[in-house]
């Protein structure tokens, strides 16, 4: 089990409330990666507030993203090799970010094509190297999650350098 405060129990609540609205059953794997990321925040300085994504076979693939930097809405587009170059793309530009990605991979948490999809990413800049997490019934927005998470890792590492090589 887990030992969840107020504030915690809300934000998974929400979250909960959120993924049983796209999909038809919650899993065990789905609550467990809720709680997970509800416990494992770090302070953030970015947020996603919306993403929006074109691609296709026939036309480039391009993204429009919408962040809160600091209680600072900011957006921007931009296009990549894919989807989820795309999306990155624009999250670097917005956050002038010039981290150097390492790892990525995704894997489902369920089985079903309804599942969610959970991105992990490895992030490097100036030495310092954090893993973000991102879970979503879509890659993209899975993606955009886990990258954003790690660039919130990397700003805490930022402002609290630790004497250690432990990757947070």
């Amino acid at each position: 089990g887990y030992d969840l405060s107020d504030e915690e129990l809300k934000l998974v609540f929400k979250k909960f409330k959120e993924l049983a609205d796209k999909k038809k059953h919650v899993l065990d794997e789905d609550l467990e990666v809720i709680v997970t990321e509800g416990i494992l925040r770090t302070a953030e300085v970015f947020n996603l507030e919306y993403l929006h994504v074109l691609s296709g076979t026939t036309v480039k693939p391009t993204a429009n993203v919408k962040l809160k930097i600091n209680e600072k809405s900011v957006e921007g587009s931009g296009s990549g090799n894919g989807p989820i170059d795309a999306t990155y793309n624009v999250i670097a530009k917005l956050t002038g970010s010039k981290s150097e990605l390492l790892r990525f991979s995704v894997s489902a948490i369920s089985g079903g094509t309804d599942a969610q999809g959970e991105v992990t990413v490895r992030l490097k800049e100036n030495g310092l190297i954090a893993l973000g997490r991102g879970a979503d019934p879509d890659i993209i927005t899975a993606s955009a999650k886990a990258y954003i998470n790690g660039l919130n890792r990397l700003e805490y590492l930022k402002a609290n350098p630790i004497e250690t090589t432990e990757v947070i």
